[in-house]
């Protein structure tokens, strides 16, 4: 057999691509606080007619909200800036993931990895409505419930409110971006869905965990959230399974068409 006599990259060679790739991620993290900066700036535009339509829907509809502290309004103002340019950064964040991945990927696999940035929008919005139109409202309803039970006079903040609202909102809505990345990382050969069967019981745990920190402390709620976040894992197991049977199958197709007998 005839030894392989490629040149080895030295020591040199090898820092020299590691920064390299470390100045990549550090542009492609640039561009992405770049565009969260610009974000936070339209969300600060949008933030009055996005405050005026959630204070016309249930449960705050007719609500009158308190501020105890100067900052109160601000901080309000920011929180919906923040979770409107998420919008934009999500999206945005898995193209520039692309991009960074894009030189150790074949040409099909940048096209099918490029389809996961728009899902990526799509599935964040779905987030966003799962939280806020089922979610929420039951978390809403148990909090008072208790407070009613325990005598207590109803006298709401706005920063309280909203924060509330938020730490609902925001967790579930990254949350749904979990079959995108399991898909991502699929493409890229890094998770498989052998592996992904085998993380299986702890995701199981970690999901549950996540479900019972961000909902209420009732069973139901916990569940409400637990089970989608199950479901949304083993759709991420299935969508990763066929990402990897056509990888697989193009790999076969390669080696038949180029490979050395």
């Amino acid at each position: 057999m005839n030894e392989d006599t490629t040149p080895r990259p030295t020591r040199e060679e090898l820092a020299m691509t590691l920064f390299d790739h470390i100045g990549e991620l550090r542009k492609r993290i640039i561009y992405t606080l770049i565009v969260l900066v610009i974000g936070l700036a339209i969300g600060l535009f949008l933030a009055n007619p996005a405050y005026d339509f959630l204070m016309s829907q249930e449960p705050v509809s007719g609500m009158k909200l308190h501020t105890f502290s100067l900052w109160d309004g601000i901080g309000m103002y920011m929180k919906f800036a923040f979770v409107i340019a998420l919008l934009l950064v999500v999206p945005f964040a898995f193209f520039q993931l692309w991009a960074f991945v894009k030189p150790a990927l074949h040409q099909r696999e940048q096209r099918a990895a490029l389809t996961f940035v728009p899902m990526a929008l799509l599935l964040f919005i779905g987030g966003l409505a799962f939280s806020y139109f089922v979610v929420f409202p039951m978390a809403f309803n148990f909090t008072t419930e208790v407070s009613r039970h325990l005598g207590l006079e109803e006298t709401y903040g706005i920063t309280q409110y909203f924060t509330f609202l938020f730490n609902i909102l925001i967790p579930i809505s990254l949350l749904f971006e979990l079959p995108i990345l399991i898909m991502f990382l699929t493409q890229i050969r890094i998770l498989t869905p052998m592996r992904l069967r085998k993380m299986r019981r702890v995701a199981y745990l970690i999901l549950i965990i996540l479900g019972t920190m961000i909902t209420p402390p009732d069973f139901i709620s916990d569940m409400l959230v637990a089970i989608p976040l199950i479901v949304l894992y083993e759709v991420s197991v299935m969508l990763s399974g066929v990402v990897y049977r056509k990888q697989q199958a193009r790999d076969a197709a390669w080696e038949e068409e180029f490979g050395t007998t």
